[in-house]
């Protein structure tokens, strides 16, 4: 039986060079993670017997994913945005930071810079007909104490599973704002119940999902950033129930403590009360957030975000 290529002195030479392990240059962190990198895609190579065709067709896909802007769509695809956040959970268990609201994945379509209002907010502007749903809830700490002056960051798809600034139809910051928890750390805002979306059907994303036999679908959801001075930032999402793809999310971010009930009030007399005219959901769900710790690791992430003009 042949020798594995891989352990031959002639590769393990390469990938020493390669990866910048002769020279005293560089940043040592990143010279050992591209050494794992490179073995294991050398590795990989040879146990599967990837032909130089198949390999370059893969550098087409990647060069195309990024053309397409889908980088950050294909990563919670793969499993790799849960990962990360399964590695902090059990990072804050080791520092003894446990309970609270359960984090989940930021997705790829936040815009920073939302308007600001105090307390309370309406979300859409009124030109988009829907379910209107009305949200509400309360900022405590790890003690049920209210977090007063807590930045409660939301965005959301529009009923036809689109998000402002990426689709160019809706209005600017639509279905986004940040909302300050008044002096009981309560929030609340009006908007329209959103629907899921799925990946382009025919972009990069999809393409690579078709080959593992998997589907492209989000259940709807509501999307949050709760921040508040000397507080542990969370990044987490709601799903609405009942949805089809509750439990199979493309995206893996599905998790328990994150799906609140629907509301559902046909009442008249409340129905007047809101100033409307068609039945409208109700939605009460309140963050637990944990004080800031050394010993953690920070829950703000450096990562690029769109910036609506």
């Amino acid at each position: 039986m042949s020798e594995s290529l891989i352990n031959t002195q002639e590769v393990k030479d390469l990938i020493t060079k390669v990866s910048g392990m002769t020279n005293d240059a560089g940043n040592p962190r990143m010279k050992r993670i591209m050494q794992r990198l490179i073995s294991d895609l050398f590795r990989t190579i040879e146990d599967f017997d990837v032909q130089p065709d198949e390999f370059w067709s893969a550098v087409s896909y990647i060069t195309a994913l990024g053309q397409a802007n889908e980088a950050g769509l294909l990563v919670p695809g793969l499993g790799i945005e849960t990962f990360l956040d399964l590695r902090m959970d059990e990072a804050e268990r080791k520092a003894g930071i446990e309970g609270g609201t359960p984090r989940t994945i930021e997705g790829p379509l936040y815009v920073a810079g939302a308007p600001l209002s105090k307390g309370e907010a309406r979300l859409d502007d009124g030109s988009e007909q829907g379910e209107v749903l009305f949200m509400d809830g309360q900022v405590r700490d790890m003690h049920g104490k209210p977090v007063a002056g807590a930045i409660v960051d939301v965005w959301h798809a529009n009923t036809l599973g689109g998000y402002s600034f990426f689709d160019p139809s809706q209005p600017k910051y639509n279905l986004r704002r940040r909302i300050e928890t008044d002096g009981e750390g309560r929030y609340t805002f009006r908007s329209l119940l959103p629907s899921g979306y799925c990946c382009p059907p025919n972009g990069q994303t999809q393409k690579l999902l078709d080959q593992l036999g998997r589907h492209g679908n989000r259940p709807a959801h509501i999307h949050f950033f709760v921040s508040a001075p000397n507080y542990r930032q969370l990044t987490t999402q709601i799903n609405i129930d009942g949805d089809a793809y509750l439990h199979d999310d493309f995206a893996f971010a599905t998790r328990d403590g994150l799906i609140p009930q629907v509301r559902r009030s046909t009442d008249q007399a409340a129905i007047h009360a809101r100033g409307l005219n068609a039945p409208f959901a109700e939605i009460t769900f309140d963050f637990v957030l944990h004080p800031e710790s050394a010993v953690a690791p920070k829950t703000v992430v450096t990562r690029a975000h769109a910036e609506a003009a």
